[in-house]
């Protein structure tokens, strides 16, 4: 059974007039606000989720720009540094004056020097300095020994001592005369040339 409708316009009371009129703006609304309104709802919440992100990178990268202030700083406190240091490692041409000075300061601490062996420079396991052992054989007292390695405290140079051996003690005319045998090794900074060549 069909329904039919028989709607007639001129027939109808003013009253239902406006009720199909209403109906059929709230109709019209309606598909209006599916098809209009709600893909640009989805439109707005993508790009709020679009904004919200942004202001993330944003506040993140603005954390790194306040921090590289404080790096570069810290970078620059780490070059004078560097630099502070390097003074303490003499250049290659340097060696061997500082290798005569501290044969001198054996000397002069009243010990004898009975053999001082220089030996080949190899690289540092850092990298970026030398260093150049030398095996050293001794002989005097105890307290001329301690002398000697007080006085290579006061070098500004750095040389470190390692390996030592105190043996054969004899009567000497105030202290027993030993036999004394170490390492000695200073460094030398690797020129900038061979560090750019090595790629560090």
């Amino acid at each position: 059974m069909a329904l039919k409708l028989n709607l007639d316009m001129k027939t109808m009371p003013a009253g239902a007039k406006a009720g199909v009129l209403g109906a059929c703006i709230v109709v019209v609304c309606i598909v209006a606000g599916l098809f209009l309104l709600l893909p640009q709802q989805k439109e707005i919440k993508r790009l709020n989720g679009e904004i919200t992100k942004q202001d993330n990178e944003i506040a993140r990268d603005l954390a790194k720009v306040a921090k590289l202030s404080i790096l570069k700083v810290e970078n620059e406190k780490l070059k004078n540094r560097l630099e502070e240091l390097k003074l303490q490692l003499p250049e290659e041409k340097e060696i061997s004056s500082l290798l005569k000075q501290v044969s001198d300061l054996g000397i002069k601490s009243g010990l004898k020097i009975i053999s001082w062996k220089p030996e080949q420079k190899k690289d540092h396991p850092s990298g970026i300095v030398y260093e150049i052992p030398v095996s050293v054989e001794l002989s005097g007292s105890y307290h001329s020994l301690g002398v000697f390695f007080s006085s290579l405290t006061k070098l500004n140079r750095i040389v470190n001592i390692s390996d030592i051996k105190i043996s054969d003690p004899k009567p000497g005319v105030n202290d027993a005369i030993v036999k004394i045998t170490f390492k000695a090794a200073t460094f030398s900074a690797v020129p900038e040339s061979e560090l750019a060549a090595k790629g560090k």
